[in-house]
């Protein structure tokens, strides 16, 4: 083609050549010869902009309208990637008004040209050059400039007009006429996002396109001049006028009689405007997540995921997700009801509360004000009068948010992802963009590198004020919500009750790089972890979406898998294009300690802060979990995690300042965990998670043997100590004839009140000792610092097991705690304080 091309130009360029000399003598032959170069060169040009042009062969698809189709794991369809809201329709199911207005209008020779309407575009030509501009292009031609806009191109320039002609001749040669007709009216723009004749009289008039009246039809396709100029809806009185004369046309054409234009032509237009929006399907973040990935994936194996009918196989399970969505709304809507009361009052959305008032000052009103010459007081004056104003700033800063995502951790497939309320009011998506602080669901990798570092569930730490050195000459202090007691804690029931001041102490001997390295190995990897100590209470925002891939990593030995959305890809006749194997596995933390780990946070929900999963919905499958709240009451978490599913939920709102104002319901426990709760209730119900199922966990021995075994441990370090010599262990239990072990009812626990008077003046005993402070001790080069709080952190020198039920035996289960009744009316501060930076106590124990 491009040798043809230049030798197209090397000829005309001898012609050109010699036109030149001959006019230099003029004569008959030579002023022929002059003549005929410019239709010459105008020729090749357009032979030139051949190849510029769409091929047959993009023609021949052009109508096929083929969007992506995302699937669930279950063969549900959860969405389609349209290019546009667009809902084609046959030519028969058009009304033939509409189709008649067309022609009358815009082509009226449409059925006796080949694309090209030669007699009108000299018309239009004349006109032009006379000073009056008329178009000149059919149907074909509006047709070619609407569905190849970027290769024609949107410029008022001769070659866009003759590539719109040579596209149009091209459509003429592969389509009949009734499907160009067809094609054009399904993909003629209308505004409001509204493409094709369908969704127009969706759009203005609510009735579907093969109930347009002469009137609607008319309207519409007057539109079709200038969609912004004669919009129905802005400028009623030029629609009118562009109406009125589109129905002239048909009276000229004969598609309409004068008597009845002289009827037609007063009416008024009767729009009935609702602009069209595109369902969101049942998982609409996930689908929009994954339009990212699976663009990209096209354009490297170049496919259209818009024309090509691509087939995706997700692993979103249709049923668990219509759970979770459920589970979302019926919370949210509960806790809403709570927010709107605690915002309802004076101290609420007024000018009397201080935390609102600075919401006004940020609001885009107030700043529109000021850039109008007004005063900051006058500005606030004015806006807090206005109760419209006042009313939907209150509601959108206090409207409950919520994010929920399941994944399989066998696999890293996700199966359910709700990422806000309502997603056509919050499209804003909870799950992977939000980053909050996520609290206490931290605490897990705290305790599980400190078990990686050779500490035992068992070791006990004491209750007691913590002070930690930080860079800066600073002092940080965590608190929980009750003052030190002086108890000791084992490392199991201080994750279950969930306690920052033993909390920290734990980090401290571990180290807080410690911590952060096991937390990204474990899938909190994208965003950035601060090293220091209060990342123990979960002070470095994450994604919901890295915390639950990190419990997956708990709830599966260990193992880390790379959370999963497409199994498989079909091309629009099913053929396999590609297939995606399972995330590779990586080992993350060593198989027995994350067993140790998954061991103590099962109390979590058998009596700790968690619970209610038991009481209050019933679940007694083996399941464990972690609750979380951050300071203020800002974020509320709880991830659930079972063999063959793990599920976490956060609830609060998308701006920080704002809380339910409530301690009680501003507990994870109360806000987040009903909606994992009642999904795993519903998932249980349906078998879609076997209640059978328990994690690889080995067999619990029985209480006396874990007695025997500690008792043993203790009396032998004791001996060390005492003599430097090893200790002989306990002899082995006789056995009787019957093969079976002779079990010892065990000594009776000791008499409290010497751990009482302890625990009243705040101070451990004298003869206890640290019973993990040997498993690491603080780096002092470390950013963390050194403690500088009082003697070391002790522990009763008895057997764990015959102290307080902190030392509850695994495997056994005391008596469930009530659940604490919601206080009547939420408690209602004035305005609450900023949540702290990284470095401040912001877990609040839950």
């Amino acid at each position: 083609m491009i040798e043809f091309a230049q030798r197209l130009l090397s000829s005309a360029r001898k012609l050109a050549v010699a036109a030149l000399e001959r006019l230099r003598r003029p004569t008959r032959r030579g002023l022929l010869l002059a003549l005929a170069v410019p239709p010459a060169l105008f020729v090749l040009y357009v032979l030139l902009l051949i190849p510029f042009t769409p091929g047959i062969g993009d023609i021949r698809k052009a109508r096929v309208d083929r969007p992506a189709r995302i699937l669930s794991s279950d063969g549900k369809l959860l969405a389609e990637f349209k290019p546009s809201n667009r809902e084609w329709v046959k030519l028969a199911d058009i009304s033939p008004r509409v189709i008649d207005a067309l022609i009358a209008t815009e082509d009226h020779r449409f059925y006796e040209h080949h694309g090209i309407d030669w007699r009108r575009t000299a018309g239009a030509a004349l006109h032009t050059f006379s000073g009056d501009r008329q178009g000149g292009s059919t149907i074909t031609q509006q047709l070619a400039r609407n569905l190849y806009p970027e290769q024609i191109g949107r410029a008022p320039t001769l070659t866009r007009k003759l590539k719109e002609a040579i596209t149009a001749l091209k459509i003429e040669a592969v389509y009949r006429k009734d499907e160009i007709l067809e094609t054009y009216l399904n993909t003629v723009p209308f505004l409001y996002n509204a493409y094709g004749i369908e969704m127009a009289a969706r759009t203005y008039f609510d009735k579907s396109a093969s109930d347009l009246d002469v009137r609607e039809a008319a309207t519409l396709i007057g539109m079709l001049k200038g969609n912004a100029y004669y919009n129905p809806v802005i400028n009623p009185e030029r629609a009118l006028q562009r109406r009125n004369t589109v129905l002239s046309q048909m009276v000229k054409y004969g598609k309409l009689t004068p008597a009845q234009f002289a009827q037609l032509k007063t009416r008024p237009l009767g729009v009935d405007f609702e602009r069209q929006t595109e369902p969101p399907g049942p998982a609409p973040h996930f689908a929009r997540y994954l339009r990212k990935w699976l663009i990209a994936w096209a354009d490297r194996n170049d496919y259209n995921i818009y024309s090509d009918g691509l087939v995706v196989h997700t692993t979103i399970d249709a049923r668990l997700q219509a759970m979770a969505t459920q589970a979302v709304a019926w919370q949210a809507n509960q806790l809403q009801g709570v927010a709107n009361r605690a915002w309802s009052g004076r101290d609420g959305c007024s000018a009397a509360n201080p935390l609102f008032v600075a919401f006004v000052r940020e609001s885009a009103e107030y700043r529109a004000a000021l850039a109008a010459g007004r005063s900051e007081q006058d500005a606030m004056k004015q806006l807090t009068r206005d109760r419209e104003f006042m009313r939907n700033l209150c509601a959108s800063k206090t409207d409950v948010q919520a994010g929920f995502l399941a994944i399989d951790p066998r696999t890293g497939q996700i199966r359910a992802w709700v990422g806000s309320r309502d997603f056509v009011r919050e499209p804003f998506d909870h799950v992977q963009q939000a980053r909050r602080q996520p609290g206490s669901t931290f605490k897990p990798f705290v305790y599980g590198a400190a078990f990686a570092a050779g500490a035992k569930a068992d070791d006990k730490l004491t209750d007691q004020p913590v002070e930690i050195a930080l860079k800066g000459g600073e002092i940080w202090r965590p608190a929980d919500e009750a003052p030190p007691t002086g108890e000791a804690f084992t490392l199991r029931r201080a994750l279950a009750l969930s306690r920052n001041r033993i909390t920290a102490q734990v980090i401290e001997r571990v180290g807080p790089n410690k911590v952060a390295r096991l937390a990204r190995a474990m899938g909190v990897r994208e965003s950035p972890l601060e090293e220091v100590p209060s990342l123990a209470l979960g002070t470095s925002p994450v994604t919901l979406m890295e915390m639950v891939s990190a419990y997956s990593t708990i709830a599966d030995d260990g193992i880390y898998r790379a959370p999963r959305m497409v199994t498989r890809i079909d091309d629009a006749e099913g053929n396999v294009l590609a297939e995606f194997a399972p995330s590779q596995a990586e080992r993350a933390l060593d198989a027995d300690v994350d067993r140790t780990l998954v061991d103590a946070m099962r109390d979590v929900v058998t009596y700790g802060t968690g619970s209610s999963i038991r009481s209050r919905f019933g679940i007694r499958a083996d399941v464990a979990g972690k609750t979380g709240t951050t300071q203020d009451s800002a974020d509320g978490w709880f991830i659930l995690m079972h063999s063959q599913l793990v599920a976490g939920a956060w609830v609060g709102f998308d701006d920080g300042r704002v809380t339910l104002r409530s301690d009680y319901w501003g507990q994870g426990a109360h806000t987040a965990l009903p909606i994992v709760g009642d999904f795993f209730q519903r998932a249980l119900r349906a078998r879609i998670v076997d209640a059978r199922a328990r994690f690889d966990t080995a067999v619990e021995p029985s209480a006396f043997e874990q007695f025997r075994t500690r008792l043993s441990e203790r009396l032998q370090a004791w001996r060390e100590t005492l003599f430097g010599a090893k200790a002989p262990q306990l002899s082995q239990p006789s056995q009787p004839s019957n093969g079976q072990a002779v079990r010892r009812r065990p000594p009776p626990a000791p008499e409290a009140s010497e751990a009482s008077s302890a625990a009243a003046a705040n101070v451990p005993a004298a003869s206890e000792v640290d019973a993990i402070g040997a498993f690491a001790l603080p780096d002092a080069s470390a950013p963390a610092g050194a403690s500088s709080a009082a003697p070391a952190v002790s522990s009763p020198a008895l057997p764990p097991i015959l102290g307080a039920p902190a030392s509850r035996p695994a495997g056994t289960s005391p008596p469930e705690p009530a659940d604490t009744e919601p206080p009547a009316v939420p408690a209602s501060p004035p305005g609450s304080a900023p949540r702290s930076e990284p470095g401040a106590s912001a877990g609040t124990g839950n």
